[in-house]
């Protein structure tokens, strides 16, 4: 079995090299590198030519049009049986092709995706909000774990698909916001069938600061409601509870400042939150700065997705 990895990237020559490391390290071996320069203003060619050697991978620059349609040219170029979407900021254990192969062996799979962890590397920021982001505390288990709430789609910062999927869905619809959810569900509305394959995971280092970090969830709260323009059932109560829960803080905020004791019971339950995120990141991270990060991380993400949710769903309902 053949493999093809397309990384569209968008100036990140750091990143792709960091990437491109990791992926001389597999044990698997039958795979070519697809990078495709997003109209990058730091491009990564020179950092791409540094692989020539020690992997079979090609290097394309285009015009900027986003991440979708940039993967979209990738898989024209591609030759495998399997087309694999990674990031650019993400690293590959050496394991991965044997572990996506080994399934492959066993049964027919049309789409699949993976997990994200935290590399041993990664800032105690960054291992907060990996955490955060793969919690069931914060996201329901949706990104990569067997123990999830719902259908389980797979995400393009570790995703592949067959030959046969591209050529009869013709790829991503839109190029952002949300545009690799649209893409997993329509591939399952078309009949294909989508596997979590645990083993075959990576480390993604997402947003180096908090900062960052909250404006990537705004954005992502707003293409839950983009999505909806394709798929108007995938907006469901579940994608309404952080939106609920920056509700209930400004309000058990306003009870703290003004003295509302009839009010008490909702800063107790954001009390418990916390206590319940402090603990169980320090369970998993055994450590005491990336458990505090961790709790500042969550409020980050919940906010920062309900805000974005909700002012993307006031501008389309003011433009019709």
């Amino acid at each position: 079995m053949r493999y093809s990895v397309i990384v569209p990237v968008y100036n990140r020559p750091r990143e792709i090299d960091e990437l491109l490391d990791s992926l001389t390290q597999q044990t698997y071996k039958s795979f070519e590198v697809i990078v495709v320069e997003d109209g990058s203003s730091s491009p990564c060619k020179s950092v791409v030519d540094k692989y020539s050697e020690k992997l079979d991978v090609s290097y394309f620059l285009k015009e900027n049009s986003g991440q979708g349609f940039s993967r979209n040219f990738g898989f024209e170029k591609a030759s495998g049986d399997y087309f694999v979407v990674f990031d650019s900021d993400c690293l590959i254990p050496p394991h991965y092709f044997d572990a996506v192969n080994r399934v492959m062996e066993q049964q027919k799979v049309d789409c699949w995706g993976g997990p994200d962890r935290a590399h041993s590397s990664f800032t105690p920021v960054q291992k907060a909000i990996n955490y955060s982001m793969t919690s069931f505390f914060t996201t329901g288990g949706i990104r990569g774990s067997s123990q999830h709430v719902g259908t389980f789609h797979p995400r393009s910062f570790n995703m592949g698909i067959s030959y046969e999927v591209f050529q009869k869905t013709g790829g991503y619809k839109i190029t952002r916001m949300g545009e690799d959810l649209e893409f997993s569900i329509r591939i399952q509305k078309m009949g294909f069938n989508t596997v979590l394959i645990e083993e075959a995971y990576v480390y993604h280092k997402r947003r180096t600061n908090l900062v960052q970090f909250y404006k990537q969830l705004r954005f992502f709260g707003r293409a839950r409601i983009n999505l909806a323009r394709f798929h108007p059932e995938q907006i469901k109560i579940l994608h309404t509870l952080p939106l609920l829960f920056t509700i209930g803080l400004i309000i058990s905020l306003f009870a703290l400042v003004f003295h509302f004791p009839y009010l008490n019971f909702i800063i107790y339950l954001y009390g418990l939150f916390i206590l319940v995120i402090a603990v169980d990141s320090f369970r998993v991270e055994k450590s005491l700065l990336i458990s505090f990060y961790s709790v500042i991380a969550g409020f980050i993400q919940l906010t920062a997705y309900g805000i974005g949710f909700f002012r993307e769903l006031i501008r389309v309902k003011k433009s019709g």
